[in-house]
């Protein structure tokens, strides 16, 4: 494994060595002799495990850099108590205020690890672990889930508009019509509530619609598909589906916890990677497809490793800046 790059001209060959350590980890390449031998690399020296510690936890530091530099954008604005647009980030506010090293790791994230410029920029956003609930005109609630990013959108006055720009979060409506874009489709809905999932998986960014109550209309140009209560939508570029939704998994993260039914590893680990610090690495292939159920409670999600190990014979490494390896 080559875990030199020149893409990270700003960083020590050490450094430099750490990213492409981390980044080959995401890769979904790595091996069991990688772990082995990554392992043997951090062991050289203290410089060396704290480079890759340094490197697997940059994305928490730049999480707060973010906000630090939309309250500097919105300093800007002409009333101190008006609400941030993210518009005013994009528009000169950012580049005043960060450095042309902040601007590349936040315009292109190398590893993946924290949250690109687009999500840095929106107008609500949560992080690793964090939901929040919020509140728009026109009697609408938003409750958002971890690693969730949303953009206003202009409206009519009293209209609620959104983009979901990443992540999950649950949407209630009882008056005026309210519009989600997700993707290239919008789904509206007067009286409705309706959990929206918009996360990558399997390489693609698929969008999964569950209308827990009421009626929903998803339009695509002049196509329309209409949901009822208990369905589930999903759509990409290729097409879509429209089936039976297992309500009770959908909603699961409502009520504090994850659900899995014979759900492969692979996609049990993508998920966990969303409400924990660091990073879970699964780098035994026949191990990823092994399919898992149960219910595992959000607050307590270094618990499901264990669970892992124990019924999957599994081999659990932790490393620094909460790496784990599964092999």
């Amino acid at each position: 494994m080559s875990a030199m790059d020149n893409d990270d001209m700003g960083f020590d060959p050490l450094k430099r060595e750490a990213v492409g350590w981390v980044r080959h980890l995401t890769s979904g390449q790595a091996t069991a002799a990688d772990a082995e031998a990554l392992r043997r690399w951090c062991g050289q020296s203290a410089e060396h495990a704290a480079a890759f510690a340094a490197a697997s936890r940059l994305w928490r530091d730049l999480a707060p850099a973010g906000r630090n530099l939309r309250a500097a954008a919105a300093g800007q604005l002409s009333s101190a108590s008006r609400p941030f647009n993210r518009r005013a980030l994009l528009g000169g506010g950012l580049a005043a205020a960060a450095s042309a090293a902040a601007v590349y790791a936040l315009a292109r994230p190398p590893l993946d690890l924290w949250p690109s410029w687009s999500q840095l920029a929106a107008d609500y956003r949560t992080g690793i672990g964090e939901q929040r609930n919020v509140a728009l005109p026109g009697d609408v609630s938003i409750r958002m889930n971890v690693q969730t990013s949303i953009a206003l959108q202009p409206a009519d006055p009293g209209v609620a508009r959104i983009e979901l720009l990443s992540g999950e979060a649950e949407f209630a409506t009882s008056g005026r019509s309210f519009g989600v874009r997700v993707a290239d489709r919008w789904i509206f809905a007067d009286q409705a509530q309706f959990d929206v999932r918009y996360v990558p998986a399997g390489g693609e960014r698929p969008v999964c619609v569950t209308c827990l109550k009421g009626e929903l209309q998803v339009e695509r140009g002049a196509q329309t598909i209409t949901m009822k209560e208990s369905q589930q939508l999903r759509y990409d570029a290729r097409g879509e589906t429209l089936a039976a939704a297992d309500i009770e998994a959908a909603s699961a993260w409502q009520r504090g916890f994850l659900l899995f039914r014979f759900t492969p590893l692979s996609d049990v680990v993508d998920e966990i990677n969303r409400y924990r610090p660091g990073r879970i690495f699964i780098v035994n292939a026949e191990i990823a497809r092994l399919p898992v159920s149960g219910r595992f409670r959000i607050d307590r999600m270094d618990e499901i490793l264990s669970q892992i190990q124990q019924a999957f014979n599994a081999r659990v490494r932790s490393l620094p800046g909460g790496i784990v390896l599964l092999s």
